[in-house]
């Protein structure tokens, strides 16, 4: 979910951007980790922005009700080519953090936060801080949306659950480092949520079992699922959306239908934040069955139930992709969904 860089554009939105920090935003509700805080609130608590849902989601698990936390990439928006608002600058100007995937993730997002943070050496970068260098059995990964040509890895790391729970142990240091008094209520808050990543991570390698080893392949429409692949075993034989996150050209599309074919593949998976009538052609064309409810950035339902978490995203991931591959995830379905902070 990289974005290309856009710094001809970044020189002139960020002076725009400061003169504007005089946007209204609307109020945020009661509960006090909701991720429409605009930060007015003056009450002590810790001030955390972040971008995307999932990493917003495991903010949440960590921070509970003893931070306010405001995603700034709407759920359900295209993470490589949202454009940062006006809006978002008045939102990082009054936040205390910035907690960002990194990878390249957010190139303009981080530009922005640099020029309006109170702080900006207070911006965290969790992928860099979760891994480093190119080891193959646990670095960073290169694939066919993200060729190391090109210069940035895959940042998709919270797909592996694992990858996740590091995720929520360097939000614990760092919460707990500009809020010491509360550091005993964030190592709680971890230790539950690790335990439920433990869970999960435990039940996604039961349920494979019951998919053929033959179905363990994945065509996706953009490839958000290197990290959980090399987690389990699975091989990602290609995605149909090229580096530049343009629609595939009709050479492209004709080389992965004559792999579907080749590899026998039963389904392509798509996701409603990246419609594609390409992939369904591609789909149609092979044999395979397609299937477009996969998702990597946007937690199902809306903000504020119970399953809009990372956990719920997914829960519900895993009964989609093992029931099309022919299996079943009947112990994933057991794994609580529901936020764990404690109150």
């Amino acid at each position: 979910m990289r974005r290309s860089p856009a710094t001809h554009r970044i020189s002139l939105l960020l002076p725009a951007l400061v003169l504007l920090l005089l946007a209204g935003c609307s109020k945020s509700g009661p509960r006090p980790t909701s991720t429409a805080s605009d930060f007015r609130e003056d009450d002590g608590k810790l001030k955390v922005a972040t971008t995307v849902a999932p990493l917003t989601s495991i903010v949440q698990s960590v921070g509970g009700s003893r931070i306010r936390v405001r995603g700034l990439i709407p759920d359900g928006v295209d993470s490589h080519t949202y454009e940062p608002r006006p809006s978002d600058a008045e939102i990082l100007s009054r936040a205390d953090l910035l907690i960002m995937n990194g990878a390249h993730l957010e190139g303009t997002t981080e530009a922005i936060a640099k020029a309006n943070l109170k702080d900006p050496s207070k911006i965290y970068r969790l992928a860099e801080n979760t891994l480093s260098g190119d080891d193959p059995q646990d670095g960073f990964l290169y694939d066919f949306s993200f060729p190391k040509e090109g210069g940035a890895p895959n940042p998709h790391l919270w797909m592996d659950p694992l990858y996740a729970a590091k995720y929520a142990d360097l939000v614990r240091q760092w919460l707990s480092a500009d809020d010491p008094a509360n550091a005993g209520y964030y190592r709680a808050n971890y230790e539950r949520f690790a335990s439920v990543l433990q869970q999960l991570d435990e039940a996604i390698r039961k349920d494979q079992e019951s998919v053929p080893v033959a179905n363990r392949k994945l065509l996706t429409y953009h490839d958000s699922w290197a990290y959980w692949a090399r987690r389990y075993g699975w091989k990602v034989i290609g995605a149909a959306q090229p580096s530049d996150f343009s629609e595939p050209s009709a050479k492209d599309v004709g080389a992965l239908i004559a792999q579907i074919k080749q590899e026998q593949v039963p389904a392509v998976f798509g996701s409603e934040v990246f419609p594609s009538k390409t992939l369904e052609t591609i789909a149609k064309e092979s044999g395979a069955v397609f299937e477009d409810q996969l998702r990597d950035d946007a937690p199902p339902g809306k903000p504020g139930e119970a399953r809009h978490t990372y956990v719920g995203m997914l829960v519900e991931d895993m009964k989609v992709l093992f029931t099309r591959l022919g299996g079943s995830a009947d112990a994933v379905l057991k794994v609580p969904v529901v936020n764990t902070a404690a109150d």
